[in-house]
C-alpha cells in the first residue's frame, strides 16, 4: 500500500468517525452517528464581537489551516491562496494577497513575517503590515503545518519526514533533518515548536525530538508511543499534534497511543496516560486538557496526568483540541458549534454555533478574546461572561414554562436554535442532560 493510499485510507477513517479503525475494512459502512445534543442549563451568555468570511476556507478538504495572531491582526489562508490580514478588534480586512497556491501549511506569524507553504513544497514569506512577497523557495514535498520563525531561522515540516531550516531573509536552506516515514500514516504532520534555541516537533512513528536551531544537531530524541495491535493499522502510532510547552515540560498527544509529559531540556518522559488523540492539546497552571479520537474531552492533572474529569457527551462529534479562556475551556464541532465548558468540572455552560460547516482547528485565545475559524472560511471572535444569580433567577420561570420541560427532546430544541445560527444570545434549556 503505497503512502498515498494509506494516508487517504486514514483520512476517511479521520472523517468517519468510526469507533474503530477495524470497522471500516469490510464493505458496509460502520460509521458511528454524531452524539446528539444534550440539553442543559446555561450558567454564560456568549457575546460575538464580529464575524467575517475570509476566502474560499478549506474546499471541504480536511486540511487544518489555523490562523495566525500577531500585534493585533489575524492572519488567515485558504486552499485557494488567498492570504488576508485583519484587524483583529473589528474583523476589518487590512489586505488580501493571491498568491496562486495551493495552500496546505499556515498562517505562520511570529515575529517578523507570515509564512505559508503549499502542496508542492512552496513556502511563502509575506511581508505583515501590507502584504507584499518577500520570498519564496520550495522544499521536498507538501507542507501541511504552519512554518514558525524565530530569529534569522523559519523551520518547514513537510509529509515525507523532513524539517527544514531556512535563511529568515532570503529563504535559503540552512539544514535539513530527515526521518524515515512509516508505510501507514495519518495526513497530517506536527507544526514545529521553537523554545530558545531548540525546535521541537514530532514524527510519524511516535517519535518526539528537539534540534539545535542554528545547526539541525539532534538534542534528543524519545519515543512517546509505543504499538499495539495484530494489524499494520493497529500499530500505526503518530504525532500530529503540536507540543505545547508550559514552564519546563513538553505536553503531547499521539494517535492510538498515550498523552504524555516530557522534560524540556532531556526529553525524559514525566508521566503518560493510555488516551489516543490526534487533536491539539489545551493547557494551563494546573491541567491538561485532551480531546480523544472518540471525542470525549478530558481535563488531566498537570503534574500526574491523573484524570479530573471526563466529557463523555460529545463523542463521534469530532471536537477540536481544547481551548483555555478564563474559566472555560471549549472545542469546536463538525457541525460549527462550540462547546464551552467548565474548566474545574467538564459541565456544559454554554453552546453557540458559528456556522454550519466544521471546525477543524483549535479556536485561539489572545488578551479573553476566543478566535475560531470554520472549515468554509467563517471567521469569528467571542468573549464570554457569567450569568449572576439574579440573572438566572429572572430566567428560571420562562425556563419552566418552555417546551423543554414538557419533553421536548434536546435535538427538536437544538433545531429552533439553528435557524437562528450565533445569535450571541444565550441558549437556555432545562437542567437535565438526557
Amino acid at each position: 500500500m503505497s503512502c498515498f493510499r494509506a494516508s487517504l485510507l486514514l483520512l476517511l477513517i479521520t472523517l468517519s468517525g468510526c469507533s474503530s479503525i477495524t470497522e471500516m475494512m469490510g464493505d458496509v459502512d460502520n460509521s458511528v452517528p454524531p452524539t446528539p445534543l444534550v440539553s442543559f442549563f446555561e450558567t454564560a451568555r456568549i457575546d460575538r464581537l464580529w464575524n467575517n468570511k475570509v476566502g474560499s476556507g478549506t474546499n471541504e478538504l480536511y486540511i487544518k489551516l489555523t490562523p495566525a495572531l500577531m500585534d493585533g491582526r489575524v492572519f488567515t489562508a485558504d486552499t485557494e491562496g488567498e492570504i488576508q490580514a485583519l484587524d483583529a478588534s473589528t474583523g476589518k480586512r487590512i489586505w488580501n494577497k493571491k498568491i496562486k497556491l495551493p495552500v496546505t501549511g499556515g498562517p505562520g506569524a511570529d515575529f517578523s513575517m507570515v509564512l505559508v507553504g503549499s502542496s508542492e513544497g512552496d513556502v511563502v514569506s509575506l511581508e505583515p503590515e501590507a502584504g507584499a512577497e518577500l520570498w519564496r523557495t520550495r522544499v521536498s514535498s507538501e507542507i501541511l503545518a504552519s512554518p514558525r520563525e524565530s530569529g534569522n531561522v523559519v523551520v518547514v515540516r513537510t509529509i515525507d519526514g523532513k524539517l527544514f531550516a531556512l535563511d529568515a531573509s532570503n529563504g535559503d536552506r540552512l539544514w535539513v533533518y530527515d526521518r524515515t516515514v512509516p508505510a501507514l500514516t495519518l495526513r497530517g504532520t506536527s507544526t514545529p515548536v521553537i523554545s530558545g534555541d531548540s525546535v521541537i516537533t514530532g514524527f510519524d512513528g511516535g517519535r518526539l525530538t528537539a534540534l539545535d536551531l542554528d545547526t539541525g544537531k539532534l538534542i534528543w530524541e524519545t519515543k512517546v508511543a509505543v504499538s499495539r495491535g495484530r494489524s499494520e493499522l493497529e500499530r500505526m502510532v503518530d504525532i500530529d499534534s503540536q507540543p505545547v510547552i508550559y514552564l519546563d515540560a513538553i505536553y503531547i498527544s499521539t494517535f492510538q497511543s498515550n498523552v504524555a509529559s516530557l522534560d524540556l531540556q532531556t526529553g525524559s518522559v514525566l508521566w503518560e496516560r493510555d488516551i489516543s488523540s490526534h487533536a491539539e492539546l489545551g493547557v494551563d497552571v494546573s491541567h491538561v486538557y485532551v480531546s480523544d479520537a472518540e471525542g470525549n474531552v478530558w481535563a488531566l492533572d498537570r503534574y500526574s496526568g491523573q484524570s479530573v474529569w471526563k466529557q463523555e457527551k460529545l463523542q463521534y462529534r469530532k471536537p477540536t483540541g481544547p481551548a483555555v479562556i478564563g474559566d472555560k475551556v471549549v472545542v469546536g464541532d463538525l457541525e460549527g458549534y462550540l462547546h464551552w465548558m467548565d474548566k474545574e468540572t467538564g459541565d456544559f455552560v454554554a453552546r453557540n454555533r458559528v456556522t454550519d460547516t466544521p471546525i477543524l482547528v483549535k479556536p485561539t485565545v489572545i488578551d479573553d478574546v476566543l478566535y475560531v475559524y470554520a472549515s468554509n472560511g467563517m471567521l469569528a471572535s467571542y468573549q464570554y461572561a457569567d450569568l449572576d444569580e439574579s440573572e438566572i433567577e429572572d430566567l428560571l420561570p420562562e425556563t419552566q414554562d418552555s417546551d423543554s420541560v414538557s419533553g421536548e427532546s434536546s435535538e427538536q430544541q437544538v433545531s429552533e436554535d439553528e435557524e437562528n445560527e450565533d445569535t450571541a444570545m444565550p441558549y437556555y434549556l432545562f437542567p437535565g442532560e438526557e
